[in-house]
């Protein structure tokens, strides 16, 4: 209660924002319009830290970038440290959120890394054909059909991809060197997509130490300090059974997602 009354001093927190699952603007995974209030309320609280609960393989840059930019806003108009704690997974655009930290704490079987781009699909070429079915697609616009699953691969459209896919990189790249100025393992190339491990993520510069979460803090901070958590919550109609079909193809995808890293 005395949290709530003016003339009392309440006890000194941190605050913890958990960050699991994939990364996308569908369903229940992570997203930056999803996670507004759970950030903004978690930096509002007045802690003494703010720290990242992460587990994410990844998924959308831009949903990366705008909840990676949004903690960085608030942590410097606040001057507030935040920290990361990675568990399972901080890879892709999990790491793109990791980098948003000031720290990042990581266990010994913590994977971080994957510092690239990868655009998958299926090539469904003849398909139609076998069922007897027709497709008819009109554009108005050469590249309006690029990449049509339907149709054979055509090398134009192919380059174009892989340009697209190296302009995303180079800002995941400089994001990643940005942030981690002075850290990073100058001696090889770490933005192959290649993934690290606990202890050798800290040796190439991409972790700052092994540490879990209660206990750090703790120690940073007082054996006194109490925790405060706060995450995305579920859209109002997923609650009563509205979205399952969603959740369950979300669920699948963030499933392979996972599977990518033996996980």
């Amino acid at each position: 209660m005395k949290r709530w009354i003016p003339f009392l001093k309440s006890d000194p927190h941190v605050a913890v924002v958990r960050l699991q699952g994939a990364i996308a603007t569908s369903g229940r995974a992570l997203s930056d319009r999803g996670l507004s209030d759970a950030i903004e309320k978690a930096f509002s609280s007045k802690p003494k830290a703010v720290a990242l609960e992460i587990s994410s393989p990844g998924g959308s840059p831009v949903q990366s970038s705008l909840i990676a930019a949004r903690i960085r806003r608030l942590a410097d108009e606040k001057d507030i440290p935040v920290f990361a704690f990675v568990e399972d997974v901080a890879a892709s655009g999990g790491y793109w959120l990791a980098v948003s930290a000031d720290e990042i704490l990581v266990d010994p079987g913590s994977i971080v890394g994957s510092i690239g781009v990868i655009s998958a699909g299926f090539g469904l070429t003849g398909t139609l054909d076998k069922v007897g079915a027709e497709r008819r697609v009109y554009t108005a616009g050469k590249s309006k059909s690029m990449l049509d699953p339907f149709q054979p691969e055509k090398p134009a459209d192919v380059k174009r991809l892989k340009s697209l896919l190296e302009d995303l990189h180079e800002v995941f790249k400089s994001h990643v060197a940005s942030r981690r100025a002075g850290k990073l393992d100058d001696s090889q190339d770490l933005f192959t997509g290649e993934i690290w491990v606990g202890q050798k993520g800290i040796d190439v510069g991409l972790a700052d130490g092994i540490g879990h979460l209660v206990p750090t803090m703790k120690d940073r901070f007082g054996d006194k300090i109490k925790f405060r958590r706060y995450g995305q919550k579920r859209p109002f109609l997923a609650r009563f059974g509205a979205q399952i079909v969603d959740d369950a193809v979300g669920g699948i995808e963030e499933r392979a997602a996972y599977a990518r890293f033996g996980l």
